[in-house]
């Protein structure tokens, strides 16, 4: 018998990011909510609550991204629990992903390395 690599709220988190990830495409443009977009989904074990992980295209305007989000957080589970057939929905709770701008810093320092001739 294969061993089972992925768990299942593995499986739920990647279909929560794909469908999320349109939800909240539509209320960007719907709602006229600073640019934003879903990086990762992450569900607990026990498939209670998931959270979202997003990255604005403006780090100045994410605060009021997420608060809006987390706004419209039941409106999205109610829409999700018609769209996905699991039988229950977790929770969304909306989280900037500080990754993107760590990752761009660190590009900045070593590029200012390299230029300095120190790499």
């Amino acid at each position: 018998m294969p061993s089972r690599d992925f768990k299942r709220s593995d499986r739920i988190s990647a279909m929560l990011r794909r469908e999320v990830g349109s939800l909240v495409h539509a209320a960007v443009r719907d709602h006229a909510l600073p640019s934003v977009s879903v990086s990762d989904v992450e569900a607990t074990k026990d498939l209670d609550v998931a959270t979202v992980w997003v990255t604005a295209l403006d780090s100045t305007q994410s605060k009021t991204a997420v608060k809006a989000l987390n706004e419209l957080a039941k409106e999205f589970r109610r829409e999700l629990s018609h769209t996905l057939s699991i039988r229950r929905v977790p929770e969304l709770r909306f989280k900037y992903d500080v990754s993107v701008e760590q990752g761009e810093r660190i590009e900045n320092l070593l590029q200012q390395e390299k230029d300095q001739g120190r790499l």
